[in-house]
C-alpha cells in the first residue's frame, strides 16, 4: 500500500502509546505556494504538507507527507507525493548515560524511509548527532548510507543532513528560523551527480499577535525557501525559488 510508513507512523503517535514511552509530540500542516519549480510537471505548485514531530523514551522521529498539486499540467499528471519517515536511537537514552562530548550531547542510530510516487523509493542509515550551539535552539547532524529501493532510482552513495531551529523573541511573539540541507556525495552511480538541497523556513507566529489567547508556536505565516543544485542528481539543474507558507499546529 502506497504511503505504508505513514499509518505505521500514526500508529506510533501517542494515542496509542503508553504515557511513558513518549515524552513529547506534535503534528502540523503547512499550506505552500510557489512557482519556479525544476524538473516537475509544472512550474507552479502548491503543496499541503503534514508533520509529526516527537521524543519517545529511547529516541526520537519526524515523518512528513508532501500532497503536491502542479498548476496548468494535464489532468492525468497534475498531483505528486512524497514522504519520509525519520527514527533516531538514541544511544544516550537506551544506556542510560551521559555522552556528551565538547558541543555534542548525544548519538543516535538514524534511519530514513524515502517513499512517493516515481522511482524515489529509498532507506537511509547512519549516525546521528544532537549538538548545543550558541543562538541555535536545536542542531543535529546526520549522516547516511543511502540504499535505493527502485530499480531506476541511481541515487546510491552518502548523504550528510544538518537540521536546525533558531527563534527570535519579538515583542510578546516570535520569528522561528528553520530548516535542513541535504547534501548527497560521493555517489554510486554515473550520471547521478553530487547535489546540495538547502530548504529554510523563515516564520512569524501570527496566531499570537491576532488571537492573544493563542498559545506560542501554533499559527505561522512566512516563506520558504528551496536552493536544489543538481536536482535529482541531474547534472547543471538547479532550483531556486521559494513559497508562501501557512503552518498550524494542532
Amino acid at each position: 500500500m502506497k504511503n505504508k510508513w505513514l499509518y505505521l507512523a500514526l500508529l506510533a503517535s501517542p494515542t496509542v502509546m503508553a504515557d511513558d514511552l513518549v515524552k513529547w509530540w506534535d503534528v502540523s500542516a503547512t499550506g505552500l505556494y510557489g512557482k519556479n519549480y525544476e524538473l516537475a510537471n509544472s512550474a507552479e505548485q502548491a503543496t499541503l504538507t503534514i508533520e509529526t514531530v516527537g521524543e519517545w523514551k529511547y529516541g526520537d522521529w519526524f515523518t512528513f507527507q508532501d500532497f503536491t498539486h502542479f498548476a496548468g499540467a494535464p489532468s492525468n499528471v497534475n498531483s505528486t507525493n512524497y514522504g519520509e519517515i525519520s527514527p533516531r536511537f538514541s544511544a544516550g537514552k537506551i544506556l542510560g548515560q551521559d555522552l556528551s562530548v565538547g558541543a555534542i550531547t548525544d548519538f543516535s542510530l538514524a534511519l530514513t524511509l524515502e517513499e512517493g510516487d516515481g522511482p524515489v523509493d529509498s532507506f537511509l542509515y547512519g549516525i546521528g548527532m544532537d549538538f548545543t550551539l550558541p543562538y541555535f535552539t536545536y542542531f543535529s547532524l546526520n549522516t547516511y548510507r543511502r540504499q535505493a529501493l527502485n530499480n531506476n532510482n541511481s541515487s546510491d552513495g552518502w548523504q550528510l543532513t544538518p537540521v536546525f531551529r533558531m527563534d527570535f523573541p519579538v515583542g510578546d511573539s516570535n520569528i522561528v528560523f528553520d530548516g535542513f540541507i541535504d547534501w548527497v556525495f560521493a555517489t554510486d552511480n554515473e550520471g547521478y551527480e553530487e547535489n546540495i538541497h538547502f530548504n529554510p523556513q523563515l516564520k512569524y507566529d501570527l496566531g499570537r499577535v491576532i488571537l492573544n489567547s493563542q498559545p506560542k508556536n501554533k499559527l505561522f505565516v512566512g516563506i520558504e525557501y528551496d536552493y536544489w543544485k543538481n536536482k535529482y542528481g541531474v547534472d547543471g539543474i538547479v532550483q531556486n525559488t521559494y513559497s508562501v507558507i501557512a503552518k498550524y499546529h494542532f
